[in-house]
């Protein structure tokens, strides 16, 4: 458990400063150029869920945001054998949830900023998101990585 927080909680914290630092010197729906057609710092109020999908649920998402939570946390604290991969996957999952969730209770969305244009036809730019948004996708990769590891072992 101990290596969990080590991991999630930095993770949070990144995501809330940055979050922090955005809302303080972006507008929003500005944007600041970073790397010229790659990259920009954006400020884009986000009620949704991922890629914008679902606008206008903050509420939902709230809920969802706490089961979420209350189902990681319960995987977190079960006893069961050690497992690195796994238990960096609910880390990087618990940061994500965190820090989505805390923008929904405290500015009714999650703030999404990085925006990148990777120049992929109905992708450019590629949907803004943000340290928490990357914590959630990787975990789910970590996920998927996973259980084709479990499936090669057991079969």
């Amino acid at each position: 458990m101990r290596f969990i927080l080590f991991l999630s909680l930095p993770l949070y914290a990144l995501d809330q400063l940055t979050k922090r630092f955005v809302l303080q010197l972006i507008s929003p729906y500005e944007a600041r150029v970073i790397v010229p057609d790659f990259f920009s710092l954006v400020n884009v109020p986000n009620t949704g869920a991922a890629f914008g999908s679902f606008r206008g649920n903050n509420t939902f998402f709230v809920v969802i945001s706490v089961i979420a939570f209350a189902v990681v946390m319960f995987l977190l604290i079960r006893h069961r054998p050690p497992d690195t991969l796994r238990d960096v996957s609910l880390g990087l999952l618990l940061a994500g949830i965190l820090g989505n969730l805390t923008d929904r209770l405290l500015y009714g969305h999650v703030v999404d900023f990085l925006l990148f244009n990777l120049h992929v036809p109905y992708a450019e730019p590629w949907p803004a998101f943000n340290v928490a948004d990357s914590c959630i996708s990787i975990a789910v990769a970590f996920f998927i990585i996973h259980s084709f590891r479990k499936q090669k072992n057991t079969g």
